[in-house]
Order: C-alpha cells, then sequence, then structure tokens
C-alpha cells in the first residue's frame, strides 16, 4: 500500500511538471463548483469525512464504498441565457474498486450569427462538456488517494475543440475524523484539438484544502490554500490602484512591501465554517478575499467573496442551496439533490 502512494506521489509531481503553471489559460468550465455544497463555501473541492457523493465528484480521494449508488444532481442559472449543471453517480465494483461517473456542462445559450457584410446566417449555440470518471482507495487508516479522469469537449456553432485533463489527489486524516486535509493537482493535461490551430491551456492548479472539527463542537471550520504553483496572484487593478496621488499636493501614496506581501499572501487563503445539527440540517457560510478584491467595486462596500449555503436532509434526499456573491451584479443560486438509489433497486 506504501508503494503505491509512492508511485502515485510520483505520477502526480510528473505530470504537474509538464503542465501550464501560470497564465491564461480557458476552459472556465472547470473552475466552476459541481454542486451547491462546495459553492457554498467558495471552495474549488472540500476535504470532509461525510461519504457523500457530491463532495467527492470534485475530491476523488474521498471516494469510498459507502457510496455506492449514490446520485447527485445540481443546476444553477449563471447569467441571462447561460446554465451550468451537473450530475454524478458512484458504483462499486468488487474486482475493480469504487467509481464515479460525472458530467458537467456550461451552456452559454443561444447567439445571433450575422457575416462581414452583417447579413443574418441564422442562430447559434455555444457550450462545454467535462466528462469524468474518477476513482478513490484508501491506502492505510489515514491515507486515501484517488484520481479524475476528464476529457472536455467544447463546441461553439460550428467548431469544436477537445481536451482531456487529470485530477490527481492524496487525502490524510486522523482516525476520529476530525482533522482533514487533502493536495490535489486539479486540471493537469492538455487540448488535443484545437478551435483553428492556435492551443489553449488548462487552468492548472496545485491546492490544498482541509478542515478540523473540535470535539464537542457542532460545527466544523474550513480552510483552502490555492494555486501553491504560483506565488503572485495580485496585479494592479486600474480601478483599484496600490499608488495614488494627490491632485494638489502631488504627494504619491504607495502601498508598502509589507502590505503587498499581506494582499498576495491572503489572496491564496479562502476560508469557510459549516455547522451541523445532528444529519438532517447543515449550513455553511464561506469567504474569499481574493475574489472581494478583484470583484469589489471602487469605494462601495458589497459582498462579493462571501458565499453562503445549506442543506437538509428529508426523507433519504439531500436538497441543498447556497449563494456565491461574485460581483454586484452577479450571485448565482446554485441548487442539488443527491439520493441513494438503493431504496429503488430494493424494489
Amino acid at each position: 500500500m506504501r508503494r503505491a502512494l509512492v508511485l502515485f506521489m510520483l505520477l502526480f509531481a510528473t505530470l504537474a511538471s509538464r503542465a501550464q503553471v501560470a497564465g491564461l489559460s480557458s476552459y472556465a468550465v472547470l473552475d466552476m463548483p459541481s454542486l451547491a455544497r462546495t459553492a457554498g463555501l467558495g471552495f474549488d473541492f472540500l476535504s470532509i469525512p461525510d461519504n457523500d457523493i457530491a463532495v467527492a465528484m470534485d475530491n476523488p480521494s474521498l471516494i469510498t464504498p459507502a457510496m455506492h449508488n449514490q446520485l447527485a444532481i445540481g443546476m444553477v442559472n449563471l447569467y441571462t441565457g447561460a446554465t451550468f449543471g451537473s450530475a454524478s453517480y458512484c458504483h462499486h465494483f468488487k474486482q475493480l474498486g469504487t467509481f464515479s461517473f460525472s458530467l458537467q456542462f456550461d451552456s452559454y445559450g443561444r447567439f445571433q450569427g450575422y457575416d462581414q457584410q452583417e447579413q443574418f446566417t441564422g442562430s447559434f449555440s455555444a457550450a462545454d462538456y467535462v466528462f469524468s470518471i474518477g476513482w478513490g482507495r484508501k491506502i492505510d487508516d489515514h491515507v486515501a488517494i484517488g484520481a479524475n479522469f476528464k476529457p472536455i469537449l467544447s463546441h461553439y456553432e460550428d467548431y469544436s475543440a477537445l481536451a482531456f485533463g487529470i485530477d490527481l489527489a492524496a487525502t490524510y486524516h486522523t482516525l476520529d475524523n476530525s482533522f482533514y486535509a487533502t493536495l490535489m493537482g486539479r486540471n493537469i493535461g492538455a487540448q488535443i484539438l484545437t478551435f483553428y490551430g492556435s492551443t489553449e491551456t488548462l487552468p492548472f492548479e496545485i491546492s490544498v484544502a482541509g478542515s478540523y472539527k473540535l470535539e464537542r463542537a457542532p460545527f466544523r471550520l474550513m480552510f483552502a490554500i490555492t494555486e501553491l504553483q504560483r506565488w503572485q496572484l495580485a496585479y494592479e487593478d486600474p480601478f483599484n490602484p496600490t499608488t495614488t496621488t494627490d491632485p494638489f499636493t502631488g504627494i504619491v501614496t504607495t502601498q508598502s512591501p509589507f502590505a503587498q506581501f499581506l494582499d498576495n499572501a491572503f489572496r491564496h487563503l479562502n476560508v469557510g465554517i459549516e455547522l451541523s445539527i445532528r444529519q438532517n440540517f447543515y449550513a455553511t457560510l464561506g469567504y474569499s478575499y481574493r475574489q472581494m478584491v478583484e470583484m469589489r467595486a471602487a469605494e462601495t462596500f458589497n459582498l462579493s467573496g462571501f458565499s453562503f449555503g445549506f442543506g437538509v436532509n428529508v426523507k433519504g434526499f439531500k436538497l441543498a442551496f447556497s449563494r456565491n456573491n461574485y460581483h454586484l451584479v452577479q450571485a448565482p443560486n446554485f441548487i442539488s439533490v443527491t439520493t441513494s438509489l438503493e431504496r429503488f433497486f430494493r424494489h
């Protein structure tokens, strides 16, 4: 088992060294939270011990046999005409292990087409599709590993592109499940078929997510440290400059090096909390400093960077709702349902 873990981490290091480290990338659909529970904290993935396919869909190292026959479906309206949705199913095979099968899609709606002479050529659609096969396995009482293999298909009008990505994850947890931590390399891969000969990059990222629960506390503290492959996340925003000049005195005010360091460091950190009341209800609250500073409006307070959600368990159906405040204009509502199909198979 230890040998399998070493081989797994060597594969992670090899693939990560070949991936695009920084810079602009395409396939924003890969950065969308899959289901409401994750979106309610504003994280890319969670590291918690709930045997929930809604969590394991994004973190394959949490896939366990206890998720056999679980199904999760989610939907969110992003903006006018655009819809994001996902579905995931988990199945345990006696000889092969436990796998998840997922589909995510981002439909950008329908558009009106015109040629260079401004002649109407008809309407067309644009969408991205992510198919995923996940696998997870426990190495010992403390460590589990997992991987997602993801073909990504983009179809915009008459143009199509194809890419392949891999997520590699390793999770450590204590015996009492009070502490969980996952190291993951996300979207390791490349574009195979291009739209018009120009290769686009996947949003590769190395991140850590964790959670901690006090022995008698009804809540779990969450954290995520993102973009470990790149330190510099801050940039000069022309609407919120770090250097200003007083128009009357001409005095130049510049952000101190220490303030710049803290600003950049906090852009890597997301925090959140999940309150649980028995097994029937939970509520979440998350905060992303990076999202707040990148989406804030000048001299205007808003809730950009904050996200919240809740979930209830009703007769075997887990219903979840969350809202992520991206900026003043857009705060999408995520809705998802998770259930076990065992009840249907028994009948």
